[in-house]
């Protein structure tokens, strides 16, 4: 069961979408969603695992403690989490589906909250699905961070947000006694 605004932000985002493969970004009018925008984001592609910031919500500065522009969304992410966040991102955007996260935030200290985290592919000016507008929606308090910065976001499941579907998971190398199999 998702947080309300979760939803809210998933239903106004499949609202925008229509025929196409992802709605574009000039259909995405933030005014629908001003008492979230704090929440919002939006990164772009460079290419594969790699997703700058392009606008990002006082919330998630705050947490973080740093502007987030032209920072990459991936850098967020523990070293572990990230082949997994990157295979998820590539999926969602050649699918055209939206992505549901549930995230766990540590600071340096230890101290944790959870959040959700929503991922949406939209089309840019030239038609391709090059970035994704995003929400960060806390679901535990977030007086448990003790006024601290978010230093890592850990991973606790990812789907896709119509089915509850697993993306794929990045391809890994399998060996039997020091010999290639998969």
């Amino acid at each position: 069961m998702s947080h309300s605004n979760t939803t809210r932000m998933i239903d106004y985002w499949s609202a925008q979408k229509g025929d196409g493969p992802a709605p574009p970004r000039a259909a995405i009018d933030p005014a629908q969603f001003s008492d979230i925008i704090t929440q919002a984001f939006m990164i772009g592609r460079t290419r594969t695992g790699v997703y700058p910031f392009r606008l990002a919500g006082g919330l998630l500065e705050d947490l973080h403690r740093r502007p987030l522009r032209g920072a990459d969304f991936m850098a967020l992410w523990t070293v572990s989490d990230r082949p997994r966040i990157a295979a998820a991102v590539e999926s969602a955007l050649h699918r055209g589906d939206a992505l549901l996260a549930q995230v766990l935030g540590r600071t340096l200290q230890g101290h944790q909250a959870k959040l959700e985290v929503v991922l949406a592919p939209l089309a840019g000016p030239a038609g391709q699905v090059d970035r994704m507008l995003g929400l960060y929606q806390p679901v535990s308090p977030l007086f448990r961070l003790h006024n601290e910065a978010i230093e890592h976001l850990f991973l606790l499941d990812i789907a896709f947000a119509d089915t509850g579907l697993a993306p794929p998971s990045p391809l890994r190398i399998a060996a039997v006694d020091g010999r290639r199999i998969a």
